[in-house]
């Protein structure tokens, strides 16, 4: 699909990679697994990557902590974003963003739709801005992780951290 205005250079994103689970390991992490691999097959770099609970304060926590890091670009969060009573990522990460972009989340659920039918209702999947760092968190299952990354994520994080960078400057 055409770009309304290309981005005149590549530059790589370093980005952060938190998995939000109960029960995933390191091992088991099939979705943060994922959206590893697919950073670095576009050229992008991981800066960090870990797994935390399901728990508001955790996720608080890291956002606020990875926010300070001046060598992150972006964080991809994936998981908790459901209306389980677990599923706590998109409840506290909402709350931290300073800007939100409304369309990631439509057009997830547009797409995802396409997938699954009706029951893309329940993705409460949010992008925004936090410190001057891009937020994505998707839900956590791979095929939810693949779809986001390469129909939504990929194709725009270069363009979305260069508009991100030019209100620093």
């Amino acid at each position: 699909m055409p770009q309304p205005h290309p981005d005149s250079s590549k530059i790589t994103v370093t980005c952060a990679v938190v998995t939000v689970s109960d029960t995933r390991t390191l091992e088991t992490d099939k979705s943060g697994q994922l959206i590893k691999q697919l950073l670095l097959a576009a050229n992008h770099a991981i800066g960090a990557y870990t797994i935390i609970k399901d728990e508001p304060t955790q996720i608080q926590g890291q956002i606020e902590n990875l926010g300070k890091s001046p060598n992150l670009d972006a964080v991809i969060f994936s998981g908790g974003t459901g209306i389980a009573p677990r599923d706590t990522t998109y409840d506290a990460i909402e709350k931290l963003l300073e800007k939100t972009l409304p369309g990631f989340g439509e057009l997830f659920r547009f797409l995802s739709y396409q997938e699954i039918g009706s029951r893309a209702i329940a993705s409460r999947a949010v992008a925004g801005v936090y410190q001057n760092k891009l937020i994505f968190s998707l839900p956590g299952s791979s095929n939810a992780v693949r779809l986001a990354m390469e129909k939504l994520i990929l194709p725009e994080l270069t363009h979305l951290v260069s508009q991100v960078c030019k209100e620093v400057k």
